[in-house]
């Protein structure tokens, strides 16, 4: 049975993207929506459409890789009102070397655990609260050229793996999203072909639902995960002669 929708819903990289698709859809039912990014002017654009939803809506305009600033924004939401259900969403993609491996270990990873660090610190003594984590179908297997971005991704769906075992008997729910190509600012950079591409309301509508039935792993959309599956469980003899001729034609 799903779950009541969460009254206060707090939201990671919101300003653009899957971020701003899941504020608007929480915005329906949710009392409170609080949402974090870097980018002011969007954020303001983005929580007055929220608002015309019926939902009260906070900004801060935030980086998820300053773990003391998370700490702060998440501490003074919860103050606000009890979160039910925060979202890690937060996430950014580049090249595999140099500085930019750097920064989408930060953001991808670390960004996620200072989010969820102190949300659980918070949930914890409640015996309640939903936490969402979001990885991605890359997570699956180390693909050529995206080394960093793919690790990051499958660090956050084994966190979410971890952190579920432990905290599901205690009340709390976690969940891990992994998406394949969503329509975003992200990947409208890409210069291969994205098989199933999807708009982010109806990558969100899928979220939300996976979310209230408290599923452990949503993974969407079904025929690309399915690949990504396959992908994962074939011997590296396979994988690696595969993956070489992909390396050689980008």
């Amino acid at each position: 049975m799903p779950s009541e929708p969460p009254r206060h819903v707090l939201i990671t990289g919101a300003s653009s993207g899957l971020g701003a698709a899941l504020a608007l859809a929480y915005a329906r039912d949710a009392e409170t929506l609080t949402l974090l990014g870097r980018d002011g002017a969007r954020l303001a654009t983005l929580a007055k459409r929220a608002q015309t939803a019926g939902a009260e809506v906070r900004v801060v305009q935030a980086c998820v890789t300053d773990r003391a600033a998370m700490r702060t924004a998440i501490d003074k939401a919860d103050n606000h009102a009890a979160l039910d259900l925060v979202i890690a969403n937060a996430g950014i993609a580049a090249g595999g070397d140099g500085d930019e491996a750097v920064d989408v270990l930060s953001v991808n990873v670390l960004g996620v655990w200072h989010t969820v660090e102190p949300a659980l610190a918070r949930m914890a003594p409640r015996g309640r609260g939903q936490l969402a984590l979001m990885s991605s179908l890359a997570g699956f297997r180390g693909l050529p050229g995206a080394g960093p971005y793919c690790a990051s991704k499958a660090a956050v769906r084994v966190l979410a793996e971890s952190l579920r075992a432990e905290w599901r008997p205690k009340g709390l729910r976690v969940s891990a999203i992994s998406p394949g190509f969503v329509d975003t600012p992200l990947t409208r950079r890409n210069r291969f072909p994205m098989p199933w591409l999807m708009q982010p309301e109806d990558a969100a509508r899928r979220i939300v639902k996976g979310l209230a039935r408290d599923h452990a792993h949503i993974v969407f959309p079904r025929r690309l995960a399915l690949l990504a599956r396959l992908n994962a469980s074939l011997p590296a003899a396979v994988a690696d002669r595969l993956l070489a001729r992909r390396a050689l034609s980008g």
